[in-house]
């Protein structure tokens, strides 16, 4: 993932100076110095840094101010990160000043320069009905970067963002934006539209089963690809519905075998190990094959990781066979601590087979002579 530098810096804020200066905003004074203020800071300083100097360059009262955002816009140089201030600017200028649809145009004008999803989540938090029924406006709109934004924008749990905790409690209010977009015909809404539903499964699983299910009565042939996606984490937890949903039955006679190529793992390396499965059943079926670490805890325990390992179809009596390795190079999202693990696979959500793994601190090179 690009740094905090490489997509908001001295360079990307002077051209949004200049841009802002030659729209209206001269001589974007705040905005200028700002730019060279922003070593070290995190990526959110950075734009809550900008945003602050927009607001600072930019007339007070909203029309004018919209007016301003509007003229940059037919500038082509009026892009990219540079624009992700503007937006957080835009949302908070037009609440302070009692504005709401106007804004929420301005920000639908503004995504296809750089997605305004962050930016209309404070008009959702506000008031969500009133937001909500633009947004179902935009599902039908000829820009898929502004289809795109109705449902990337209501996710509950979208990343990197504050949760709209009316849509965890309850996401049936934003259902019909996703209703009119899972079978649009670009797959970067489709995607959004997968991840919206994952996020609902899990919270609401049953909810995202059933809108899945009334989506494949009536499905594009893109249906079943979305709907894996959306349901993946319902998958990986092994929810029986989901499961038969998506045509893996939960109880498929199996037979399975799982060999630890590598039973000492130091940190930085690599786990090797190898699986067998065999159909033992009478008729072909749809297996959806996943495997589990159960990673040492500092206190002892074992707390399980669901991994993506594949899909696959068996004819009776046919066997399968492959060997997966698996990565313990150090993360700064998961700390490592030597001690007994164990491997296991997961077939259709049930738990099939197991064995143990030592996971030993980092290899040292050898000294020098």
């Amino acid at each position: 993932m690009p740094t905090a530098d490489e997509l908001i810096n001295e360079r990307t804020t002077g051209l949004l100076a200049s841009a802002m200066a030659a729209a209206g905003a001269a001589p974007a004074t705040a905005i200028h110095n700002c730019a060279a203020q922003l070593e070290g800071l995190a990526f959110s300083r950075r734009v809550t840094a900008v945003k602050e100097a927009v607001l600072a360059d930019l007339p007070e009262d909203y029309p004018t101010f919209a007016s301003v955002v509007h003229a940059a816009l037919r500038r082509p140089d009026f892009n990219g990160w540079m624009t992700f201030p503007v937006n957080a600017a835009v949302a908070e200028r037009a609440l302070s000043r009692g504005v709401f649809e106007p804004a929420l145009g301005l920000l639908a004008a503004l995504t296809p320069r750089l997605t305004a999803e962050m930016a209309v989540r404070p008009f959702l938090h506000h008031d969500l009905h009133r937001a909500l029924r633009p947004t179902l406006e935009w599902t039908r709109h000829p820009d898929h970067h502004v289809r795109r934004l109705a449902s990337e924008g209501t996710r509950p749990r979208l990343p990197w963002a504050p949760r709209l905790t009316a849509l965890v409690a309850d996401p049936t209010p934003a259902l019909p934006v996703l209703d009119a977009l899972y079978r649009d015909t670009s797959e970067y809404v489709r995607r959004s539209v997968a991840n919206h539903l994952n996020d609902v499964s899990r919270d609401h699983p049953d909810t995202a089963v059933a809108t899945a299910a009334r989506w494949l009565s009536n499905p594009a042939p893109t249906t079943p690809a979305l709907i894996r996606h959306g349901l993946r984490t319902l998958v990986k937890a092994g929810h029986s519905d989901a499961l038969a949903l998506l045509g893996h039955d939960p109880d498929a006679a199996v037979q399975v075998g799982l060999d630890v190529h590598t039973p000492e793992v130091h940190i930085g390396e690599h786990l090797a190990f190898g699986y067998e499965i065999t159909n033992t059943g009478s008729r072909r079926t749809c297996l959806v094959i996943d495997y589990v670490i159960h990673h040492r805890k500092a206190n002892g325990d074992l707390t399980p990781k669901v991994f993506k390992l594949a899909t696959r179809t068996l004819a009776p009596g046919e066997r399968w066979s492959a060997v997966r390795r698996h990565s313990f190079r150090e993360l700064s999202t998961r700390r490592y601590y030597p001690g007994v693990h164990r491997v296991q696979l997961q077939i259709n959500g049930q738990p099939h087979g197991s064995a143990a793994f030592s996971l030993c601190g980092r290899r040292h090179p050898p000294a020098a002579p």
